[in-house]
C-alpha cells in the first residue's frame, strides 16, 4: 500500500512539529506550508492525499484558500482546523465541502483519527462488506438448498440485491467472482423451481400461489385507497429491485417509506402480458376472452397496451371500487413529462392518479440498439448509475416533488424486471414464430428442452393460443434464444445486454413500495 500523503498549512507550523513526527510514525508522508498561496501553488503540480488547513492565516484566510483548491481539485478531501466554531463560520466551511473540522488546540489522536477515516474508509469499507459477505455466504447457500418457497425466494433475492450493491464498495475481484457464482447458482434453482410450480401459481389448486401481476391492484394498491386522500400509483416500465434501490435515497428526502415489498411477475416478463395483466387483474387468457377486440397477440399489428386505462375501469367495477376517482397518465417522451409537471395539482382531487412511465423499457431496448447506450449501460453497476441518473433529473422526480408536502400516498411498481444475457441457445421455428430474445411461441418450435420453460398447451401458463399448435418457451437464467441463420452475428450483437421475457429472479421478482409524504 502506497504512503498517504498530507499538505499541512499554518502559519504556525513551526510549532506543530510534534504532531508532523506523530503522524510520519503512523506511516504518512507530511508537507508543510505556511501560507495559502504557497499551498496552491504545491497543489497545482503535485498529488496529495489530504489537506490539513489552519482557518485563521494572514495573506489568504483558510475558507478563501479552499475555495480555491477547490476548483483545482474537487475531489480533494480537506480539514479546516479552527480556533473559532461559530455558527457562520462553520455554514460557510460545510457550504465549501470541507470533509471534516477539528477545534483548536488539536491533539495528534484527533487529527490520526480524522485523516485514518477520510483515506482508509475505503479500504476498512471493502475489507468489512469482504468479510461480511463470507459470513452470509454459508447462510445464503443453506437457504438457497432448504427448498425455498415464494416468500422465501423474494428473500433471498432481496439479500442478493443487498450483497450485489454492497461488493461496489469491495475491491476484491475474487469476491466478486464468488458472489456472482452464487448468484448464478441462485438463478438455476430459481428456474427449476418456477418449473416446477408456475402451472399451479397460474391455475391455483391451492391458496399458496405468490401474488403476480393480475393481482398486484387488488392486494397491494387499493387497499391503500380512500376517497380524500390522494393516491398515485407510479410503475416505472422495466425496473429491477437493485435499480429501485438506486434511487431509493431521492425518493427517501421527500417521501417516508413504508413498505418495501416484491411481487411475481407473469410469464412471459414483457410489457404487453405483465402490464395488461396488472390494469385488467387478469391472465391474458382471460384479458382476450373478456375483451376480445382489445387483446392482440405479438404478432398482429398494432399497439399492445393501448387499453390499459379501460382495463383498469373495468377492474374497479369488477372489485366494486368504481366509486373511486382516477386519472391515468402515459408518459413515453420528454414533453408528456413535462406536461405531467404541470398538471400535478389537478390530480389532487382524484382518489387515485395512475402513471405509467416508460423510460426505463426506451433505455434498456435502444441498450441493444444504440451504441452509445451500450458503453453507457455495459453492466450492472453502470445500468443501476444510469437509471438514478435519469431518475434525479426526471420529470417524473419533479413531479413528485410538487406534490410531496401534501400529505399524498404512494405506490411505486413496475411491469417486468430485465437480465443481462450471456448464454446463446438454438431454437428453430416456422416463419410465424415469434422474434422475442427471452421467449417465443409458434408452431413446430425446435429447441432443447434443458435450455428452456415450455408450455405445449399456453393456457397451462394462463396465455392466449395465438395460432393452433402454437407452443410457448421461456429462456431460463442468463440464456438468449436465437436462430440458427446468421446466428454468430446475432449472438456477438446481443450478448451482454438487457433483455426480458423469460425466467429469472431479476425479471420475475420486482419491487412493489408503499410511501407517504414526509
Amino acid at each position: 500500500m502506497s504512503i498517504a500523503k498530507i499538505l499541512w498549512v499554518d502559519d504556525e507550523i513551526e510549532s506543530l512539529q510534534s504532531q508532523k513526527l506523530f503522524l510520519e510514525q503512523k506511516g504518512y508522508e507530511v508537507i508543510t506550508k505556511t501560507n495559502g498561496f504557497d499551498a496552491l501553488e504545491y497543489v497545482k503540480s503535485n498529488y496529495v492525499d489530504v489537506v490539513l488547513m489552519d482557518e485563521s492565516m494572514p495573506g489568504i484566510s483558510g475558507l478563501e484558500t479552499l475555495a480555491r483548491i477547490k476548483a483545482i481539485n474537487r475531489q480533494l478531501p480537506i480539514v479546516l482546523i479552527t480556533k473559532n466554531e461559530t455558527e457562520n463560520l462553520m455554514d460557510e466551511a460545510i457550504g465549501s465541502q470541507i470533509s471534516d473540522y477539528l477545534i483548536k488546540p488539536v491533539n495528534p489522536n484527533q487529527v490520526w483519527l480524522s485523516l485514518k477515516k477520510l483515506i482508509d474508509n475505503k479500504r476498512l469499507v471493502a475489507e468489512k462488506t469482504t468479510t461480511s459477505y463470507q459470513q452470509n455466504f454459508r447462510e445464503l447457500f443453506m437457504a438457497l438448498n432448504d427448498n425455498p418457497n415464494h416468500q422465501e425466494w423474494m428473500d433471498i433475492y432481496k439479500r442478493l440485491v443487498h450483497w450485489e450493491l454492497e461488493m461496489e464498495k469491495s475491491d476484491s475481484p475474487e469476491m466478486q467472482e464468488v458472489f456472482n457464482t452464487q448468484k448464478q447458482e441462485a438463478n438455476t434453482e430459481f428456474f427449476k423451481y418456477v418449473s416446477k410450480n408456475y402451472a399451479s401459481w397460474v391455475n391455483p389448486k391451492s391458496s399458496d400461489s405468490p401474488i403476480m401481476s393480475n393481482h398486484l391492484f387488488q392486494f397491494k394498491v387499493l387497499p391503500h385507497a380512500e376517497p380524500g386522500t390522494p393516491l398515485f400509483f407510479i410503475l416505472i416500465d422495466n425496473l429491477r429491485f437493485d435499480q429501485w434501490k438506486a434511487i431509493e435515497p431521492i425518493f427517501a428526502e421527500n417521501f417516508r417509506i413504508l413498505e418495501e415489498e416484491s411481487f411475481y411477475s407473469i410469464l412471459p416478463t414483457a410489457t404487453q402480458y405483465c402490464r395488461n395483466a396488472i390494469f385488467a387483474g387478469m391472465m391474458p387468457v382471460e384479458i382476450e376472452k373478456n375483451f376480445p377486440d382489445k387483446w392482440k397477440n405479438d404478432e398482429e399489428d398494432g399497439g399492445k397496451n393501448l387499453y390499459e386505462e379501460d382495463f383498469f375501469r373495468a377492474q374497479l367495477k369488477r372489485l366494486k371500487k368504481e366509486h373511486l376517482k382516477f386519472s391515468y397518465h402515459k408518459i413515453v417522451n420528454h414533453q408528456d413529462g413535462q406536461q405531467l409537471v404541470n398538471n400535478m395539482h389537478n390530480l389532487m382531487q382524484n382518489d387515485i392518479n395512475v402513471i405509467v412511465y416508460n423510460f426505463v423499457d426506451m433505455l434498456s431496448h435502444a441498450r441493444t440498439e444504440m451504441e452509445v447506450l451500450k458503453e453507457l449501460a455495459s453492466d450492472e453497476i453502470s445500468y443501476r448509475s444510469i437509471t438514478r441518473s435519469w431518475f434525479e433529473h426526471s420529470p417524473l422526480n419533479q413531479a413528485l416533488k410538487k406534490v410531496a408536502d401534501k400529505g399524498v400516498k404512494l405506490v411505486l411498481a413496475t411491469d417486468h424486471g430485465s437480465v443481462r444475457v450471456k448464454n446463446p441457445h438454438k431454437v428453430i421455428g416456422d416463419k410465424q414464430t415469434t422474434t422475442n430474445l427471452r421467449y417465443k411461441h409458434g408452431r413446430n418450435l425446435n429447441f432443447e428442452p434443458k435450455d428452456v420453460l415450455a408450455f405445449k398447451d399456453p393456457k397451462e401458463a394462463g396465455l392466449p393460443i395465438p395460432t393452433i399448435n402454437s407452443s410457448f418457451i421461456f429462456a431460463k437464467e442468463d440464456g438468449f434464444l436465437c436462430y440458427p441463420n446468421n446466428y454468430n452475428h446475432y449472438v456477438n450483437y446481443y450478448r451482454n445486454t438487457f433483455q426480458h421475457g423469460g425466467v429469472s429472479l431479476e425479471e420475475m421478482i420486482v419491487p412493489v413500495i408503499k410511501m407517504e409524504s414526509k
